[in-house]
């Protein structure tokens, strides 16, 4: 269609009628492109931006560049990136990482793997300076986490515990695969996975060894002694009514009065250990493992054995509840040996259309090199019947041997059967070295001029033979 490129190539314009058309295709093609985040929005700012516009256009850019990479990832379709960086502070105790979540849209019918989303986790924390790996959340246009933050792990639980059971079935497999022999075997494996996480801190104190020095000690003495005698009275124990009664006989005791006070304090010191521990999801809650193993074969194998030795392939732990099943049943061969006939059929007939296909090239290839073949004779022929010469009889002045007779009147006129009869009948005979009589004469019979060339054919056979594929080539009279 009629179009004009103006403000220096980025504005297309159309007809009118079929702008709203064209402007449908261009975005089922994914036109145009967002070039516009990333680097480029540095570009465009002012030198009178404040800070806050500077860290706030550099987190854009950053998020734009992060979300192209992801995007040209096989299978993703669309990324965004968020980052969340917090402001800088010199109070180490209120420091905190920077975190990013990361949004994909994967193509139809694509499901990204574990390698890949942790490729997108590294890649993600590996752009902002402190960010680690397990700050990094990614999730899917389906809106499963793929990445959580704080674990670091990927998948949801049922991935986590599907993986997990199909490598400790193929483990155990290809164990009794060679305990009991291939085919005669079969493990299923259910295992159970933790879906929360959190963390788990732990302090321990103990008695330090070596005899270690307290750390503190503190220790006071009190004392006090004074003269406890009185005079205005007798002294005594004050009874119910506060009325002193007498303690003793005496009505003006004197004696000596005081108190010892002592204390003390020591600070040992003790160990102290602290264990902070972060518990991601997808741990192993418990596990059942059932493995059936053939009845014919079963015979001769302790059952007990294979038990034990299931458990420490695949990591039972009984405390933890995990159990372990071991029977020997029989085993239903009938879809075996249909599989085994369909993949013989199936070998049969793939050897089939390889010979049919070798048959198949083989006639194309002589469709294509019978013709090639009959023009390179027809044109080295046609070279060869340039290249001879006519060569009449008459030529011949002498040939080996003694035939009487007289001269040849006429010309010899011989045809395509009677020159193959004397060509076949031309054998070398040994005969003396004569002058034969010229062969323009008249009165020689055909007869007479076969003679000639039977005696010409023995003395000098290849001489003869040349002569005689000329005639047959060029119908040659002679």
């Amino acid at each position: 269609m009629p179009y004009q490129l103006t403000d220096g190539g980025g504005t297309i314009l159309v007809p009118q009628s079929q702008v709203y058309a064209e402007r449908l295709k261009a975005a089922s093609a994914g036109l145009p492109a967002d070039n516009s985040g990333g680097y480029a929005l540095l570009d465009t700012m002012g030198v009178t931006a404040s800070e806050f516009q500077q860290n706030v256009t550099y987190k854009r850019a950053i998020e734009g560049e992060l979300a192209k990479t992801i995007g040209a990832l096989d299978g993703v379709q669309t990324a965004s990136v968020q980052l969340a960086i917090p402001q800088e502070t010199v109070f180490a105790d209120q420091k905190k990482d920077p975190t990013a979540s990361v949004f994909i849209a994967t193509k139809s019918g694509v499901t990204l793997t574990t390698e890949q989303v942790q490729a997108i986790v590294h890649l993600t924390s590996a752009a902002v300076e402190g960010m680690k790996a397990t700050d990094v959340s990614v999730v899917d246009s389906k809106g499963d986490v793929l990445s959580a933050v704080g674990t670091g792990a990927t998948g949801s639980a049922s991935q986590q515990a599907g993986e997990y059971q199909t490598q400790t079935q193929a483990a155990v497999q290809t164990m009794l695969d060679k305990v009991v022999g291939a085919g005669n075997s079969t493990v299923v494996v259910a295992a159970d996975m933790n879906p929360n996480s959190g963390t788990k801190t732990t302090e321990s104190f103990s008695t330090p060894t070596g005899g270690a020095s307290p750390l503190s000690e503190t220790s006071t003495k009190e004392s006090y002694s004074g003269n406890g005698a009185g005079s205005a009275g007798t002294t005594g124990v004050l009874g119910p009514d506060n009325i002193a009664v007498p303690s003793g006989s005496s009505t003006s005791g004197t004696g000596d009065g005081g108190y010892v006070n002592e204390s003390s304090t020591k600070n040992n010191s003790v160990d102290k250990t602290t264990e902070s521990t972060s518990i991601p999801a997808g741990g192993l809650t418990r596990q059942n493992i059932s493995v059936a193993i053939n009845s014919k074969v079963a015979a001769g194998l302790d059952m007990s054995s294979i038990t034990d030795l299931v458990s420490k392939a695949a990591g039972i732990d009984t405390s933890r509840g995990d159990q372990v099943s071991v029977q020997a049943v029989s085993f239903d061969k009938t879809g075996a040996k249909q599989a085994a006939a369909a993949l013989k059929a199936a070998s049969a007939q793939a050897a089939t259309d390889s010979m049919w296909q070798t048959i198949r090239t083989g006639l194309i290839a002589a469709g294509i090199g019978i013709p090639l073949i009959l023009a390179l004779f027809l044109a080295t022929r046609r070279g060869r019947k340039q290249q001879r010469e006519n060569i009449d009889l008459g030529e011949i002045s002498s040939v080996p041997g003694t035939w009487p007779g007289d001269a040849v009147t006429k010309p010899l006129s011989l045809d395509d059967v009677e020159a193959r009869k004397l060509l076949e009948s031309s054998q070398p005979v040994t005969a003396p070295t004569v002058q034969l009589p010229s062969l323009d004469g008249e009165g020689a019979t055909l007869e007479r001029k076969r003679a000639e060339i039977d005696a010409l054919a023995g003395s000098d056979p290849d001489r003869t033979a040349e002569l005689l594929r000329g005639l047959l080539d060029d119908r040659q009279t002679v």
